[in-house]
C-alpha cells in the first residue's frame, strides 16, 4: 500500500525537542488513566546511532527499556504487538522515520558524522535515502534524455527511444498523454533521431511551461513535472529491508524527487503510510484487547552536532496518534489535534528517574551469582 504525499503534514511549526516531547507524551498518558508502574513503551525507530538519544530519553521518562518494535527506516514490525502485549499492562508504541538536518545549510537528509576520521556528513536516513536513490537515477536520466525545441513555429518533445520503449520491466515510465500530442500516437512521431523520437507537444503542456519554453533544443530538466510519470519496480528482486520502503514510497515518489528536500518529503510518506498500517494492525491485534494502546507517529529530525556533542538536537514532529482503552474503544488524532494535546501537557515528570542513580546503585549491588552447572 502506499498513499499520496499530504501537504498538510506541517514540520516547521509543529517540531518539539525530545526533552519536552516525552515528558509531554508521558503526561498525556497518564492523563488518560494510564498506571505509572504498567506502562511499557515501545519504539520503532531506524538502527542508526543518532537514534539512541531518544531511546534514553524514553527509558527516562517512562522508567524501563522500551521494547523495540522497528526496522530500518522507521518500519514498524507489526508481528512484534504480541510479544509487547505481553510485556506490559499500558501500552504505547512510538514510531518515527528520521531525516537529518544541517542548521549551518538548512539541507535536510546529511548528518555530521563525529566518529569518523573528518567529521564528514552522510546520508541520514541511509536506508530512506538509498532506496531514492534508484528512482532519482531514472528520473535524472531523463530529465536530461528528453528534450524541449522550437521549430519552425511548433512546441516538440524530443523523447529517448528508451523511455518510449513498451518493453521495459521497471523504471520511469512517461504519462504521454500530458506530455505529448497523442493524436498520430506513440508510434508516428513527427521526426526521428538516431536515438529518439520527435513529438508535438500537447497543448496544455505548452502552456504550462509558458515563457520557459526553450528557443532551441534543451533538456526538460525541472520542467519533468511530477504528473508527467510514474514509476514501476519489481518489488521481488529485493530481497533486503529496502523492500517495505519502496513500497511505501512508489506511488509518492514523482512528488518525492520534485521538492525542494527529497529525503524530508520521503520520511514525511513513510510516516503517513506506516500509521495507516500500523493503525490497522492494532485494531485487529487480539493481544491488545483489553489493554490501552497509544499509537503515535511522527518524525525524528536529527540536527548534526557540532564539535564536542555526544548526541544530537533531536527534534520530534507528531504526525498523528491512535488511542484505544482497555474495552476495545479507540480514536485518531490527527496533527492539530494531536499537537494541541501535547502542547496542552506539562513538561515536567515527577516520575523521571535519574539514570545516572540508577546505574550507580546497580553497580553498588551485591552480586548475583550465575549457577547454570548446578542446573
Amino acid at each position: 500500500m502506499s498513499v499520496e504525499l499530504r501537504n498538510s503534514f506541517r514540520v516547521d511549526d509543529y517540531a518539539m525537542r525530545y526533552s519536552v516531547f516525552m515528558p509531554r507524551l508521558y503526561n498525556f498518558c497518564l492523563s488518560l488513566g494510564m498506571e505509572p508502574d504498567k506502562m511499557m513503551p515501545s519504539r520503532a525507530f531506524c538502527s542508526d546511532e543518532n537514534q539512541g538519544y531518544p531511546i534514553i530519553m524514553i527509558a527516562k521518562h517512562f522508567g524501563t527499556f522500551p521494547f523495540n518494535h522497528g526496522r530500518v527506516g522507521g518500519i514498524v514490525a507489526t508481528d512484534r504487538h504480541g510479544p509487547h502485549a505481553h510485556h506490559g499492562e499500558d501500552l504505547v508504541i512510538i514510531q518515527a522515520s528520521h531525516v537529518g538536518y544541517e542548521p549551518e545549510t538548512g539541507e535536510f537528509g546529511i548528518y555530521r558524522r563525529l566518529q569518523t576520521e573528518e567529521h564528514e556528513c552522510s546520508t541520514d536516513c541511509g536506508a530512506i535515502c538509498n532506496v531514492i536513490d534508484w528512482y532519482k537515477r531514472e528520473y535524472d536520466f531523463a530529465c536530461a534524455q528528453i528534450k524541449l525545441d522550437f521549430i519552425d513555429g511548433e512546441h516538440l518533445v524530443v523523447i529517448d527511444n528508451q523511455l518510449v520503449s513498451d518493453e521495459r520491466e521497471e523504471g520511469l515510465l512517461l504519462n504521454f498523454e500530458r506530455l505529448i500530442d497523442m493524436e498520430r500516437g506513440l508510434e508516428a512521431p513527427v521526426g526521428q533521431l538516431s536515438t529518439a523520437r520527435v513529438y508535438r507537444a500537447s497543448g496544455e503542456y505548452v502552456k504550462r511551461v509558458g515563457k520557459m519554453w526553450p528557443t532551441y533544443r534543451k533538456a526538460i530538466g525541472r520542467n519533468l513535472f511530477p504528473d508527467l510519470f510514474t514509476f514501476h519496480r519489481d518489488m521481488g528482486s529485493n530481497i533486503d529491508a529496502s523492500r517495505r520502503i519502496n513500497r511505501n514510497l512508489i506511488k509518492s515518489m514523482p512528488t518525492i524527487l520534485c521538492s525542494k528536500f527529497p529525503p524530508l518529503s520521503a520520511a514525511q510518506v513513510n510516516v503517513q503510510v506506516e500509521f495507516d498500517r500500523t493503525f490497522r494492525s492494532i485494531v485487529n491485534e487480539p493481544a491488545y484487547r483489553g489493554k490501552w494502546v497509544v499509537f503515535i507517529s511522527g518524525i525524528h529530525i536529527d540536527v548534526s552536532p557540532s564539535e564536542g556533542q555526544i548526541f544530537p538536537h533531536t527534534k520530534y514532529v507528531p504526525w498523528a496518534a491512535y488511542v484505544q482503552n482497555d474495552a476495545g474503544e479507540g480514536y485518531t488524532l490527527e496533527q492539530d489535534e494531536l499537537f494541541r494535546v501535547l502542547a496542552n501537557q506539562s513538561s515536567e515528570n515527577p516520575n523521571k528517574i535519574d539514570l545516572t542513580e540508577v546505574i550507580g546503585n546497580m553497580k553498588r549491588d551485591a552480586e548475583i551469582k550465575i549457577r547454570a552447572d548446578e542446573a
